[in-house]
C-alpha cells in the first residue's frame, strides 16, 4: 500500500470536482456553437445533444494526475499517449475524420506506452501451456490488447450512463487491487484509477437518463485507453492467482459485447467495423427495458462476473477461461434466441 489513501481522495476530488465544474460551461458553448450530435437510425437519444464531455473528463483527470501521482513506471508516457488520443477524440467530435485516421493515432499512442514506457504483457501465465513470450510476440499481443479495449469501450458507448457506469466498475476493480497489491512498482496505477474514476463520475452527474451531454470519442478513447493500461499492468503486477483470466472477467460487458457483434457481422458477411443495432444494450432495450434499466442490468452483470473470478481464482486461468467462455455461449444463445422469438411473434401479428 505504497500510494497514500490520503493522496487517492485528493487525487479523486480534484478529478471530480474539476470534471463536474467544467461540464456545465461545455454544454453551453456547445449550444452556442451548434457542436451537437445528431440522432439517427442508430442512436437511441432523440434530441440534439453536445458530445464534449469528454474534455471535462480529460480535464479532471490530468490536472489530478499530474498533482497527486507519481509518473514513473511507465505513468508519463501513458499521459503522452493520452493527450495525443484527445486530441484526435477531439477533433473528431467536432468535424468527423476516417476510422483510418484515428487507427493511426491510435498506433502512436500504443506505440508511446509499448516502446517507451515498456508496458506490455510479456507472459501468458500458463494459459494454453504458454509462459514467458519472445519481445516480438509480446509487443504485437500487446498491442491487439490495448487498441481491443480502447475501442471496446468506445462500442459499448451507446446509451445514457452505459459506458460511464461500466468504467467505474472496471477502474474500481483495477484500483482497489493496484491499492493492496501494488507495492512500490505498480502502487501509482491506483492513483490513476481513482483519478480517472473521479473525472467519470463528475461527467456522469450530466450523463445519465436524460442526458445533457455525451462523452464523445474524445472520452470514449481516452477512457478506454487508460483501462487497456491498466488491465496490463494488472496482469504484469503477478501478485493476483491467474490474473489474465481475471483481467478478462473484469473487462467482461465490454468485450463480450465487442467479440459478440463482430462474430455476427463476420458470420454475415459484412464488414466487423459497419454499425449496427446488434449490441447487448439493443438486445435489452429490445425485450422492453428502459436505458436506466439496461445500465443497471449490464452493470450487475459486469459486477456478477467480476464477483466470479475473484472468488474462483484457485481455479486457475484454464478453470475461469473455460467458466467465461460457456457463460458467454450461453449468454449468446439467449440474446439471439430472443430476438428470434420476437421476430416470430411481429410475423404472427
Amino acid at each position: 500500500m505504497d500510494q497514500s489513501i490520503f493522496s487517492l481522495v485528493f487525487s479523486f476530488s480534484w478529478a471530480f470536482l474539476v470534471a463536474i465544474f467544467a461540464v456545465p460551461s461545455i454544454i453551453r458553448v456547445a449550444h452556442l456553437k451548434n457542436i451537437l450530435d445528431q440522432p439517427n437510425s442508430r442512436t437511441v437519444h432523440e434530441s440534439l445533444t453536445p458530445r464534449l464531455g469528454g474534455v471535462a473528463m480529460f480535464a479532471g483527470f490530468m490536472s489530478a494526475l499530474t498533482i497527486f501521482a507519481e509518473l514513473n513506471n511507465g505513468v508519463q508516457q501513458l499521459l503522452a499517449g493520452c493527450i495525443i488520443l484527445f486530441f484526435i477524440g477531439l477533433k473528431d467530435d467536432l468535424i468527423n475524420i476516417s476510422a483510418l485516421k484515428k487507427f493511426a493515432v491510435q498506433l502512436l499512442a500504443t506505440g508511446i506506452v509499448m516502446f517507451m514506457g515498456d508496458i506490455r504483457i510479456t507472459s501468458f501465465q500458463g494459459i494454453f501451456g504458454i509462459g514467458e513470450l519472445t519481445v516480438g510476440m509480446s509487443f504485437g499481443f500487446t498491442f491487439l490488447v490495448i487498441i481491443g479495449i480502447t475501442n471496446a469501450i468506445n462500442l459499448i458507448d451507446g446509451l445514457d450512463g452505459l459506458a460511464g457506469t461500466i468504467v467505474l466498475i472496471i477502474a474500481g476493480t483495477f484500483g482497489v487491487y493496484f491499492y493492496l497489491y501494488g507495492g512500490p512498482s505498480y502502487s501509482n496505477y491506483s492513483a490513476v484509477a481513482f483519478c480517472l474514476i473521479g473525472g467519470m463520475l463528475g461527467f456522469l452527474r450530466y450523463n445519465f437518463h436524460k442526458a445533457t451531454v455525451f462523452m464523445g470519442d474524445t472520452g470514449s478513447l481516452l477512457c478506454g485507453f487508460i483501462l487497456s493500461i491498466l488491465a496490463i499492468q494488472f496482469i504484469e503486477m503477478r501478485t493476483v492467482p491467474a490474473s489474465p483470466s481475471v483481467a478478462l472477467g473484469i473487462l467482461f460487458v465490454p468485450l463480450f459485447d465487442t467479440t459478440r457483434v463482430f462474430f455476427i457481422r463476420i458470420m454475415k458477411g459484412r464488414s466487423p467495423f459497419i454499425p449496427d443495432r446488434n449490441h447487448i444494450h439493443h438486445r435489452l432495450l429490445g425485450m422492453g427495458l428502459n436505458q436506466i434499466a439496461t445500465v443497471i442490468t449490464l452493470a450487475v452483470l459486469n459486477v456478477a462476473v467480476i464477483l466470479f473470478v475473484v472468488s474462483f481464482t484457485p481455479l486457475g486461468n484454464q478453470g475461469l477461461l473455460l467458466g467465461l467462455f460457456l457463460f458467454s455461449v450461453g449468454l449468446s444463445i439467449f440474446l439471439g434466441f430472443y430476438k428470434l422469438r420476437s421476430a416470430e411473434q411481429v410475423s404472427e401479428a
